[in-house]
């Protein structure tokens, strides 16, 4: 604690004793406040270190990225908390802090960020790497002599004769934290290692190195969030003289870096700079026209880095005033700020000098919408902005947040403004695929506003259906930094009704965002988990998510499918209504050759028996009417020729010998702009259109039935005359009629209805535009027959819509489903013709079942050969 004197008059005391006793009491009481007053100050800035209990919950820092659970240590002052992992079995920030059996990372930096902020924005400072078992992380120092100190310690029995010590050291006023780490060589040999920190997860669009202090922005650069670091001398550490160490037995050394936060990158580098070095202080105020301040704006500092220009940015805060402490000498920058003319100076920073000026930003340009539903409702939508006429199409942020991902914008209300350089642009406005579509070409002025009002009208009819996706990802998943927030808005612009919430090996619950949202009107979701590894990976729900546990309670992933299948299952008590599936499945390896010598056995055997359904369909891809179990593509970068399994097509070879597994589509999204929510999707039955009253036992209960149609975008309806849809099973003798409708909105069109059966494409039952002109009417409902299936055999049907001569691009314009084909598809009806009950026909379709590990060759041959030859 920083020593505090106080002062007490020997008079004032003296007074007390010469009057009453209520004037005696009030007068001590008096002196008392003073007292604590004096030292009140101390007190609060006093670093403190202390373990996660039940009763410290609340402490734990928060924010996008953090991860801290029960046993966690924290480290904080008046500035900053950081959050260190304790030391337990498979303890890491999230699946991909590293991949691999050692990829645990206990006594690492888990968050760190300004006090009260919520704003975490760090996954993993890992000191030398630092990465498996440790053998302790305990609190040294608790803060009572002014230093607080948390200490992770590797001993040389479990690390190969090699000690390692890391220590995170925070003091008063410290706007981050000081990481000590001395390694000592216990072996007889010389031992070597990198000296090199790991940090995730980062934009690596957005890190840099300025006169070597190592910068990193917020994924989101709307987060306002800002890392940097760099090797000092403090604590009596040295610096290391290369990019390795080398240590002679019994020799040790002592490193040691200052990690900081700040408000944005330069901000964070500014704090490090002058802790080592010279530095001045830059400040400038950005106000517009009428003296408001400017908020969203960022500042560019130009630097060298080898033969490249980088950028180091800086942002303003709530007041306009971007504050930083830079390098002495002369720094090149840009006033950036989408809709606003740019302004480029130079600034002349001088030792410990304020540079300081009031920066007036012109009138900004911008599109202000006012979209609302057929009834009424502002609703969340999404808005493209597609420059014409030489005008270039906006970068309006990173891929993977809701508000301005590159082109695009996703809103969860349908008010709001999007600020753009002056141009011409076509504006397109969707609500996924079945509401109606706005597209409008503006021409916006430089410092002008233009309005854009319309209404969004559901043209497709779906009562008793709801549109589902069972697979979708945020930040908590690891593997990608898209905020759940920017994928709760995400889900609800593409009209998605049921989102089970699928995180990758993390069990998550997604209601408390779509609450704060205020979206729990327009999407349901379910708490579950993604189980993923090396191999097969599970979806699963419902679970209870424990979120002060690793992983939030989901279990460890096992390379036998069968085991994560019965795992998934049992974990937390049987539930009939646990809904258990196969995402992007090996069908071959699962399902035909488990050990990949290219002979069948079978793969996992009675795997289909514990799943309820496997992805068929995953973001990308529309082959259900391909022909063949693979096909040759080219590998996009070295343009090298190589085997992409079908699955589709292997999953209608597998109906034909028995796996009466259903089909699933998804979107698997990753971001928001690209490998975002849309394209593949399912239609459930359910006995309410309201997606906040969706009951999500029912939906599972829908699915374990087969009741899923797959689309891309067409609503697709198949019924047989006695009522029997996807799924189920029914009687007929010789042949069945099928009723077929399919409805597309006005973005969308089909030119195709193909009828499967027991997965074979029929040329009687193939019916196109051209060949059936009249079948096939503009408007929302383009198709609607009744089509008589005439049958020998026990068969399942699958019906296929399809546009063979349109793809999705007015619905996703540069993402990529916008390449895509409408296409939707049932799950099968099985039909038994002969009276005995249903029995698979054991066809192949052509094509013996694909196994692990064909050549190009063999697959060439295959095609040409219409599968006759090996």
């Amino acid at each position: 604690m920083t020593s505090c004197k106080v002062f007490v008059s020997i008079r004032g005391l003296k007074l007390v004793r010469r009057h009453g006793f209520r004037q005696r009491f009030l007068m001590i009481r008096r002196f008392l406040g003073l007292l604590s007053l004096a030292f009140l100050p101390n007190l609060m800035a006093t670093p403190e270190a202390f373990e996660i209990g039940r009763r410290q919950v609340s402490e734990l820092p928060k924010g996008k990225e953090a991860d801290g659970i029960l046993g966690d240590f924290v480290l904080r002052n008046d500035v900053v908390e950081a959050l260190i992992s304790h030391n337990a079995p498979n303890r890491r920030a999230n699946m991909t802090s590293f991949y691999g059996a050692d990829g645990t990372t206990p006594g690492c930096l888990y968050d760190l960020g300004l006090r009260g902020a919520t704003n975490d924005q760090i996954t993993l400072f890992s000191p030398l790497g630092q990465r498996g078992n440790v053998s302790y992380v305990r609190i040294v120092e608790s803060g009572d002599d002014g230093r607080a100190v948390i200490e992770t310690k590797v001993s040389s029995a479990i690390n190969e004769g090699v000690e390692v010590t890391h220590g995170y050291h925070l003091r008063d006023g410290w706007q981050g934290v000081l990481i000590v780490s001395k390694v000592l060589n216990k072996t007889n040999q010389a031992h070597v290692f990198k000296a090199a920190d790991t940090w995730k997860s980062f934009d690596s669009t957005r890190v840099g190195t300025l006169e070597g202090i190592q910068w990193a922005d917020a994924v989101d650069p709307a987060d306002k969030a800002g890392y940097a670091y760099t090797w000092c001398k403090e604590e009596g550490s040295l610096l290391p003289s290369g990019s390795e160490v080398s240590l002679k037995p019994g020799e040790s050394i002592q490193l040691a870096r200052f990690l900081a936060v700040g408000t944005s990158p330069a901000h964070a580098v500014g704090l490090v700079a002058a802790r080592n070095g010279d530095t001045g202080r830059f400040v400038r105020k950005l106000v517009d026209a009428s003296g408001e301040p400017v908020v969203r704006a960022t500042l560019q500092i130009h630097y060298q880095s080898g033969d490249k220009e980088k950028i180091l940015p800086a942002c303003p805060d709530e007041q306009g005033v971007i504050d930083l402490a830079l390098p002495v000498g002369k720094h090149k920058m840009t006033i950036r700020d989408q809709g606003r003319s740019s302004q480029s100076f130079e600034a002349t920073i001088a030792v410990e000098q304020k540079d300081e000026a009031t920066l007036t930003l012109g009138a900004v340009s911008q599109v202000r919408l006012a979209i609302h539903d057929d009834i009424g409702r502002s609703t969340p939508c999404k808005v493209q902005f597609i420059g014409i006429s030489g005008t270039p199409s906006p970068k309006l942020g990173p891929n993977n947040r809701a508000h301005g991902c590159l082109d695009q914008y996703h809103s969860e209300t349908g008010a709001f403004a999007v600020p753009l350089d002056p141009g011409r642009y076509r504006v397109v406005v969707t609500r996924g695929i079945e509401y109606s579509h706005l597209s409008k070409e503006i021409l916006l002025e430089q410092g002008a506003e233009v309005e854009i009002t319309g209404v969004l009208k559901r043209l497709v009819q779906t009562p008793g259906w709801v549109s589902a996706d069972f697979h979708n990802h945020s930040t908590p998943s690891g593997d990608h930094t898209c905020g759940t927030d920017d994928r709760m808005i995400n889900l609800a612009a593409e009209h998605i009704e049921l989102a089970p919430t699928t995180e990758h090996n993390r069990s998550y619950d997604w209601r408390p965002h779509l609450k704060k949202l205020k979206l729990t009107d327009y999407i349901q979701t379910v708490p579950g988990v993604e189980l993923t590894g090396s191999g097969a990976h599970f979806n699963s729900f419902p679970f209870k998510p424990d979120p002060l546990a690793q992983d939030g309670g989901a279990p460890v992933w096992e390379k036998d499918p069968r085991l994560n299948a019965i795992t998934l299952r049992e974990l937390q008590g049987q539930n009939p209504d646990r809904w258990v599936q196969i995402n992007h499945p090996d069908m071959t390896e699962n399902f035909i050759d488990r050990d990949a010598d290219g002979r069948v056995d079978g793969g996992y055997l009675t795997l289909g028996k514990l799943i309820d359904g496997v992805e068929t369909q995953n973001y990308l891809g529309t082959d259900i009417l391909l022909g063949a179990p693979y096909k040759i593509v080219k590998e996009p970068k070295t343009l090298a020729r190589q085997i992409r399994y079908v699955r589709e097509f292997i999953w209608l070879q597998l109906l034909n010998q028995g796996h009466k597994i259903w089909g699933v589509a998804v979107a698997d999204a990753h971001t928001v702009h690209g490998n975002g929510v849309g394209s593949w999707r399912n239609y459930l039955p359910s006995s309410s259109d309201n997606p906040s009253e969706i009951d999500w036992r029912e939906m599972v209960q829908q699915a374990k039935g087969g009741r899923l149609i797959c689309t891309t975008g067409p609503f697709l309806s198949v019924e047989t005359t006695d009522g029997t849809i996807a799924g189920g099973s029914t009687r007929a003798s010789g042949s069945i009629d099928l009723k077929v409708q399919v409805q597309c909105t006005d973005w969308i069109s089909i030119d195709r209805v193909q009828v499967l059966v027991n997965g074979a494409p029929r040329p009687d039952l193939n019916f196109t535009k051209k060949t059936h002109p009249k079948w096939f009417q503009d408007g929302v409902v383009v198709f609607d027959q009744t089509l008589t299936v005439p049958l020998s055999q026990d068969s399942h049907l699958i019906v296929v819509a399809y546009g063979e001569h349109s793809t999705l691009v007015t619905g996703y314009g540069s993402s990529a489903q916008a390449t895509m084909h409408p296409c939707a598809y049932n799950n099968p009806i099985f039909v038994d013709v002969d009276g005995g009950g249903f029995t698979a026909n054991g066809d192949t379709l052509g094509y013996p079942l694909p196994t692990k590990n064909l050549t190009i060759g063999q697959v060439q041959g295959n095609l040409e050969g219409g599968g006759s030859t090996r």
